[in-house]
């Protein structure tokens, strides 16, 4: 019984049980006590006439409204979802040139800020939310505090810039969050972190992922860390970039950025448009702004057997012109 916080309480239903078989036992009692009578015409002038079937309803509603109170005083426990008001969560974005390809209207790059600023006032209040943005280097924006607005205004002053370095990235999302943690006493005291990281290709620096400084490496120091890395592959096969004149094609690299999310426990997300893109950031922010807890749910209990405690009385007076 682990929904109950207090099954002892359900004991009483002996008693419940024990009150049905004395009303049944009355009833019998009664019909022998009729039948004792030798004169079958003389019965029928003194034993009250035949009650309808319905004569036993209030008792039965009273008894299903003792059992619904019943299991409410045991406390039956239930998981709800509730906001967090205590996490850290890091926007990791790609600002290689890739990321002005047009594919994604009116770009990925624009597509990507709106997104982002979308996912910042919606998130819940009190989460840490930082910005880190990458290309060859990466450069922290915001360093992650509750005041969501910073995100917002640093989203809307992201440069494109060449290479990309997704490696930086996420050692600049893991060195945020061990900061922080640092600060509010440890990690053993630090509250969940999460880190997202939006891009369109594979990274280019250094060659190797495997590299000490590779994005692979860095997927599994986030893993070591304890800090799941939910990626998101933002645009299509068929996007192209003007370089000089030249368009340059610029396909998203969905294996690399699959691979980077299971080397760390994290999820993979592909998003081809901004409403995909909404719609993939909404997940998450379900997903890192609320929490299962399980406490109290006796209250649909008490109203159900209260209800029917009401409705056995009314029963009770309407047929048999008594309350039972």
């Amino acid at each position: 019984m682990s929904f109950l916080a207090s099954p002892w309480w359900l004991l009483l239903l002996l008693v419940v049980a024990g009150l049905a078989a004395a009303y049944v036992y009355v009833q019998r009692l009664r019909r022998k006590r009729a039948l004792k009578f030798a004169n079958l015409d003389l019965l029928n002038q003194v034993a009250p006439q035949q009650r309808n079937r319905w004569r036993h309803v209030p008792i039965a509603l009273l008894l299903v409204s003792l059992f619904l109170l019943v299991v409410a005083v045991a406390a039956p426990q239930a998981d709800r979802r509730v906001p967090r008001n205590k996490a850290t969560v890091i926007l990791v974005m790609d600002v290689s040139r890739s990321m002005n390809a047009t594919d994604v209207s009116p770009s990925r790059i624009k597509a990507a800020q709106a997104a982002a600023r979308t996912f910042a006032d919606e998130l819940t209040d009190g989460i840490n939310l930082g910005l880190i943005s990458y290309a060859g280097t990466a450069s922290t924006l915001v360093s992650p505090t509750p005041d969501h607005n910073a995100t917002k205004e640093a989203v809307d002053k992201l440069r494109l810039d060449d290479k990309t370095a997704t490696g930086e990235g996420i050692f600049a999302a893991i060195q945020q969050i061990k900061t922080l943690n640092a600060v509010l006493g440890g990690d053993a005291a630090a509250p969940p972190a999460r880190i997202v990281l939006l891009s369109d290709g594979k990274e280019t620096v250094p060659d190797d992922p495997d590299d000490p400084r590779g994005a692979f490496t860095a997927a599994r120091k986030a893993k070591e860390e304890k800090i799941p890395i939910s990626t998101i592959s933002f645009g299509t096969m068929s996007g192209t970039v003007d370089l000089e004149g030249d368009q340059v094609p610029v396909p998203v690299d969905d294996e690399s950025l699959r691979k980077i999310a299971n080397l760390s426990g994290g999820q993979f997300f592909t998003a081809a448009s901004l409403d995909e893109l909404n719609k993939v950031y909404e997940t998450l922010q379900q997903q890192i702004g609320y929490e299962k807890r399980r406490g109290d749910n006796s209250r649909p209990w008490l109203i159900a057997g209260t209800l029917l405690a009401l409705l056995s009385a009314f029963a009770a007076l309407a047929i048999n012109r008594r309350l039972p």
